[in-house]
């Protein structure tokens, strides 16, 4: 097995332990996209016996902002153990979930500068028009970014980085401490715009999941596509 390989079968392993240890079940499957600085891991199949009742309780936030909670404690361990895996400095860690396809979406963004070689996009996906997609959806959900940048991590996994994205009644809600409710909120409507507009005809493939975190702090989002495999 190469080397590539082993720190990704590594990572998806670890991060499947450390769930099941704190949430009581972990994911059937972990498939991990590494391209510096950023590794993502697709969890699938992740649905604890609890939180399955809540749903049929139609309190699906509730599952989210336990989630969350308990997110924010592993992120040290999360940083612990990808450096014992492979010497990863881990600055940001983020997570999204989709809880109608038992799904799950971690991104961890190294401590290290983003080089555009480590990103060579398929010659028929035009990447200037996939980005000039990707604002029209933000301008639909709230306004243009001040700056965008998407990079193509694999065959199945597309990344987004999205600056200033935040207008002013937002920045006021966080400030006031609203900052769990703003992302429940904005996490459907940024995932119907995005379906709103033409992403899969640019990339000419369907779009099994989409997944979306923001750091309010630094005002930044990042979106993360799950592409269907090619026919």
């Amino acid at each position: 097995m190469s080397k590539e390989k082993t720190i990704h079968t590594e990572i998806g392993s670890y991060i499947s332990t450390l769930i099941r240890d704190h949430f009581g079940k972990g994911p059937t499957s972990a498939y991990v996209a590494f391209a510096r600085p950023f590794i993502t891991i697709h969890l699938r199949g992740f649905l604890t016996p609890t939180e399955k009742v809540l749903l049929k309780q139609k309190a699906p936030n509730q599952v989210l902002k336990i989630r969350d909670l308990l997110m924010k404690d592993l992120i040290l361990e999360i940083k612990l153990g990808l450096w014992k895996i492979g010497e990863l400095d881990v600055k940001e860690v983020y997570a999204d979930w989709n809880l109608d396809n038992k799904s799950g979406m971690i991104i961890a963004v190294l401590n290290e500068e983003t080089e555009q070689k480590n990103f060579e996009w398929p010659k028929d996906v035009d990447e200037k028009t996939f980005q000039e997609e990707i604002v029209r959806a933000s301008i639909k959900a709230q306004k243009a970014p001040g700056g965008i940048d998407v990079y193509w991590l694999n065959d199945r996994t597309v990344l987004a980085e999205r600056t200033e994205i935040l207008v002013a009644v937002e920045k006021e809600l966080i400030k006031n401490g609203f900052s769990e409710e703003l992302k429940l909120a904005k996490r459907p409507l940024e995932r119907k715009v995005l379906a709103e507009v033409q992403l899969e005809t640019v990339l000419k493939r369907n779009i099994a999941e989409t997944f979306v975190e923001w750091n309010f702090d630094t005002d930044k989002a990042y979106t993360v596509f799950i592409l269907e495999p090619k026919k």
